[in-house]
């Protein structure tokens, strides 16, 4: 298209030079003289059938200078060449410049739903979280609950089997076996008992006897006693020789701390 603006523009030009030339070539002058010739018949027939030879085209005055074309003038080869790139390298750029636009909003939307996808995700695990600590929570004061129903109804059975043992204890020792038993101890003391030439008939001491558990005899001290010093130690080394005391025929009987009134034969 550029090349048929290019040929237009030409012809123009070139019209508008040939019509300045035509008014600015001055008429012919006029004469009056008149020159004839006799021809012949034939001749003039031979004459008129022959082409007349065009004129020549009228000079231009020598003074006269060339007409200038008008408007800009015509972009060449070259300029149309480096135009072409630049078009195309502007398309390219545009292109480009889309495309990077495209892939950016692509970018923003995906990660739009990647964070929507880990908020979401984060949600359902507090939710589930919390639906564990409400669980375990429940779990913990049932169990809790549970524990203080069992430890109130174990109190109550220890307070039963406390009672119920006391009672036993205090009908054991009100009755006959704990003068038995104690009176089984003081035997075996007797028996154990290395008289010194000092003691004399009629006597009488308590003796208070610390015991663990088995008869072991732990500690011995003489209460009141009617006996000298050396009755009162050889009371003391026999109730060490007595040592395991006889066990209560009743195991509530049982005391650490024994009073024990030693009357020797």
């Amino acid at each position: 298209m550029s090349l048929s603006v290019l040929l237009h523009g030409a012809l123009l030009a070139a019209l508008v030079y040939g019509w300045l030339l035509f008014r600015r070539t001055p008429p012919p002058a006029p004469t009056l003289a008149i020159e004839a010739r006799v021809v012949d018949e034939k001749a003039m027939k031979g004459a008129q059938q022959a082409p007349p030879e065009p004129a020549p085209p009228p000079a231009a005055p020598a003074d006269e200078p060339p007409a200038e074309p008008q408007g800009p003038p015509p972009p060449t080869p070259e300029e149309l060449a480096q135009r072409e790139q630049e078009r195309q390298k502007a398309e390219a750029a545009a292109e480009e410049q889309r495309a990077a636009e495209e892939r950016a909003s692509e970018q923003r939307a995906a990660e739009a739903a990647a964070a929507t996808l880990a908020a979401q995700r984060k949600a359902e695990e507090q939710r589930q979280a919390a639906a564990r600590a409400e669980k375990e929570r429940k779990a913990q004061e049932a169990a809790e609950a549970k524990q203080r129903a069992d430890e109130e109804h174990e109190s109550e059975a220890d307070l039963q089997r406390s009672l119920a043992a006391e009672e036993h204890t205090s009908q054991a020792r009100s009755g006959p076996a704990l003068a038995s038993w104690q009176a089984q101890i003081a035997a075996k003391i007797n028996r154990a008992w290395l008289r010194p030439p000092t003691a004399r008939p009629g006597i009488e001491c308590v003796l208070h006897v610390t015991q663990v558990p088995g008869g072991e005899v732990a500690q011995v001290s003489i209460g009141q006693c009617n006996g000298d010093q050396a009755v009162r130690e050889s009371i003391e080394a026999a109730v060490y020789r007595a040592s395991p005391l006889p066990p209560p025929p009743d195991p509530a009987l049982f005391d650490r701390n024994l009073t024990i009134n030693f009357k020797p034969d």
